[in-house]
């Protein structure tokens, strides 16, 4: 009996996590498309509340066939939690429809969260009688252990391992196991023969549409992505800070001028078209004096140190950024490194070839921090 209550309320804890990890993708996804960081989480946070209050009371009338719907209700979180992130991808990418899908989602992602608490309860009292506050405390703690698990798994585990479309299918799938397992080991018995028979095919079928989604989320977000861009995509990853996207014109009519932009979670950063005027804005004046070491915070694009290389008695340059894959980038991409000039390589260095490498000094170097 001690081991069947420990079966339920770990069924709790990891529905728990899932649940607080849909709320984040959600939050995440609504910052990185829009922008507005407190306003998604706003949105989100109070829609998922309001209905989770709504899905407790609507749980009410299943609690006489709690296994079946308990089990019926974490297939269908499951599979629209874990199809949640792609789902409101393509609303924003292709239907202009962003604001109404994401609450409208939210409010069945938060039904559906809140209707597991009473069946839970039911199905935790059916094991052994105890006193409502006791049931209850050991409920909730369970379910607030269960939300810190999600809550750190999904920007130290989740994101960087799978990302943002692939995280939320992972533990979809892990939402319905965890549902499944549950229900068809300790409460086998209250599932009549058609029960067990349809949500066995039901529990399939999810299972097909998360590994199918799984399989082609990498070209679903490739061609997603590209329709937020007005040129083609010629570089995009997600660093441990942000998404990071490089795009190119193909060659304009007039001049044959390309166009190369830089996108930090969707805002632009700079167009080579007119770059120059900003950095020799920012970089020049700043240096009208004294010069020998100069410090530049941010700016892992390399352009401003490209500017402040200019002058001869720059001795070091000394860069400062946030995300280490901006300046792997602006050392290794072949457009950016045109455009910045090789910017990070030691100029001592530039003129030297394999037959004069002996006579080569360093003269300036530039380094990160």
């Amino acid at each position: 009996m001690r081991l069947a209550r420990s079966a339920v309320l770990l069924a709790v804890f990891v529905c728990a996590a899932c649940g607080l990890v849909y709320e984040l993708a959600l939050v995440a996804l609504g910052s990185y498309l829009i922008g507005d960081t407190v306003g998604q989480a706003s949105i989100v946070l109070g829609v998922m509340v309001f209905a989770m209050g709504i899905g407790a009371l609507a749980a009410k009338p299943l609690q006489h066939k709690a296994a079946a719907a308990f089990a019926a209700i974490e297939l269908c979180l499951a599979l629209l939690g874990g199809l949640s992130v792609l789902g409101l991808y393509a609303a924003f990418a292709w239907l202009d429809l962003y604001g109404p899908a994401l609450i409208a989602t939210a409010f069945v992602l938060g039904g559906l969260i809140g209707a597991e608490i009473p069946l839970l309860m039911v199905l935790l009292q059916r094991i052994r009688e105890q006193a409502a506050g006791s049931a209850v405390a050991d409920l909730f703690a369970a379910d607030y252990v269960g939300a810190l698990l999600g809550g750190l798994a999904f920007p130290f585990l989740l994101m960087p391992v799978f990302g943002q479309l692939r995280g939320a299918l992972v533990v979809g799938a892990v939402n319905a196991l965890a549902g499944m397992a549950l229900v068809f080991t300790l409460f086998r018995r209250d599932l009549g023969r058609r029960s067990r028979a349809a949500l066995g095919a039901a529990s399939v079928a999810v299972a097909l549409c998360l590994g199918y989604a799984y399989v082609v989320a990498h070209d679903f977000e490739v061609t997603a992505r590209q329709q937020l861009y007005r040129d083609p995509v010629v570089h995009a990853e997600r660093s441990r800070y942000q998404e990071i996207v490089l795009t190119r014109s193909l060659p304009l009519v007039s001049g044959g001028v390309t166009d190369l932009r830089l996108f930090l979670n969707g805002d632009l950063q700079f167009s080579s078209v007119d770059e120059y005027r900003y950095h020799e804005a920012l970089v020049h004046p700043a240096l009208a004096g004294s010069r020998a070491n100069v410090l530049v915070l941010g700016a892992g694009d390399g352009l401003a140190v490209r500017e402040a290389l200019r002058y001869p008695d720059v001795a070091t340059v000394t860069v400062v950024e946030l995300d280490p894959a901006v300046v792997a980038l602006a050392r290794s991409l072949p457009d950016l490194r045109a455009l910045n000039r090789g910017s990070f390589d030691d100029p001592g260095y530039a003129s030297c070839t394999p037959t004069r490498s002996a006579g080569c000094a360093p003269r300036r170097r530039a380094t990160t921090r």
